[in-house]
Protein backbone atom coordinates (compact mmCIF):
# COMPACT_ATOMS: atom_id res chain seq x y z
CA UNK A 1 0.00 0.00 0.00
CA UNK A 2 1.36 3.41 -0.95
CA UNK A 3 1.52 6.17 1.66
CA UNK A 4 -1.40 8.52 1.62
CA UNK A 5 -0.72 11.97 0.14
CA UNK A 6 -4.25 13.27 0.59
CA UNK A 7 -5.43 15.69 3.25
CA UNK A 8 -7.22 12.94 5.20
CA UNK A 9 -5.43 11.41 8.20
CA UNK A 10 -4.16 7.88 7.64
CA UNK A 11 -6.93 6.37 9.78
CA UNK A 12 -9.78 8.27 8.11
CA UNK A 13 -9.70 7.19 4.46
CA UNK A 14 -13.07 7.73 2.86
CA UNK A 15 -13.06 4.28 1.26
CA UNK A 16 -12.17 2.30 4.40
CA UNK A 17 -14.88 0.62 6.46
CA UNK A 18 -15.30 1.44 10.16
CA UNK A 19 -13.27 -1.56 11.33
CA UNK A 20 -10.31 -0.65 9.13
CA UNK A 21 -10.41 3.01 10.20
CA UNK A 22 -10.48 2.01 13.88
CA UNK A 23 -7.62 -0.47 13.43
CA UNK A 24 -5.51 2.25 11.80
CA UNK A 25 -6.42 4.70 14.55
CA UNK A 26 -5.39 2.26 17.28
CA UNK A 27 -2.05 1.57 15.64
CA UNK A 28 -1.01 5.21 16.08
CA UNK A 29 0.41 6.29 19.43
CA UNK A 30 -1.99 9.21 19.77
CA UNK A 31 -5.05 7.12 18.85
CA UNK A 32 -4.06 4.33 21.19
CA UNK A 33 -3.52 6.77 24.08
CA UNK A 34 -6.91 8.42 23.50
CA UNK A 35 -8.71 5.10 23.28
CA UNK A 36 -7.03 3.90 26.49
CA UNK A 37 -8.73 6.76 28.35
CA UNK A 38 -12.11 5.04 27.80
CA UNK A 39 -11.25 2.65 30.62
CA UNK A 40 -11.20 5.52 33.08
CA UNK A 41 -13.94 7.71 31.60
CA UNK A 42 -16.73 5.78 29.91
CA UNK A 43 -16.55 2.10 30.69
CA UNK A 44 -16.96 2.24 34.50
CA UNK A 45 -20.23 4.16 34.16
CA UNK A 46 -21.62 1.64 31.67
CA UNK A 47 -20.57 -1.20 33.94
CA UNK A 48 -22.18 0.40 36.99
CA UNK A 49 -25.43 0.95 35.13
CA UNK A 50 -25.49 -2.58 33.70
CA UNK A 51 -24.29 -4.58 36.70
CA UNK A 52 -25.07 -2.50 39.76
CA UNK A 53 -28.48 -1.35 38.66
CA UNK A 54 -29.42 -4.33 36.49
CA UNK A 55 -30.28 -2.29 33.40
CA UNK A 56 -29.23 -4.55 30.56
CA UNK A 57 -31.80 -3.61 27.93
CA UNK A 58 -34.18 -0.82 27.12
CA UNK A 59 -37.83 -1.31 27.94
CA UNK A 60 -39.17 1.02 25.25
CA UNK A 61 -38.88 0.88 21.45
CA UNK A 62 -38.05 3.62 19.00
CA UNK A 63 -35.08 5.96 19.00
CA UNK A 64 -36.90 8.89 20.62
CA UNK A 65 -38.25 6.73 23.46
CA UNK A 66 -34.91 5.00 24.00
CA UNK A 67 -33.17 8.40 24.15
CA UNK A 68 -35.67 9.51 26.79
CA UNK A 69 -35.17 6.30 28.74
CA UNK A 70 -31.37 6.68 28.57
CA UNK A 71 -31.56 10.29 29.81
CA UNK A 72 -33.67 9.13 32.75
CA UNK A 73 -31.18 6.33 33.55
CA UNK A 74 -28.24 8.76 33.33
CA UNK A 75 -30.02 11.33 35.51
CA UNK A 76 -30.81 8.77 38.20
CA UNK A 77 -27.23 7.48 38.05
CA UNK A 78 -25.88 11.01 38.59
CA UNK A 79 -28.38 11.75 41.37
CA UNK A 80 -27.39 8.55 43.14
CA UNK A 81 -23.71 9.52 42.92
CA UNK A 82 -24.47 12.96 44.37
CA UNK A 83 -26.57 11.44 47.16
CA UNK A 84 -23.81 9.00 48.11
CA UNK A 85 -21.18 11.75 48.02
CA UNK A 86 -23.27 14.01 50.24
CA UNK A 87 -23.94 11.12 52.62
CA UNK A 88 -20.21 10.36 52.92
CA UNK A 89 -19.46 14.04 53.54
CA UNK A 90 -22.03 14.17 56.35
CA UNK A 91 -20.59 11.03 57.93
CA UNK A 92 -17.07 12.45 57.77
CA UNK A 93 -18.28 15.68 59.38
CA UNK A 94 -20.04 13.75 62.15
CA UNK A 95 -16.88 11.77 62.91
CA UNK A 96 -14.74 14.92 62.88
CA UNK A 97 -17.01 16.82 65.25
CA UNK A 98 -17.41 13.84 67.56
Amino acid sequence: MLPCTCEWPVWAHKDADARTRMARRLRSKKGSALYAQRKAIVEPVNGQIKEGRGLRRFLLRGLEKVNGEWHLIAATHNLLKLFRFRQSQQQALAVATG
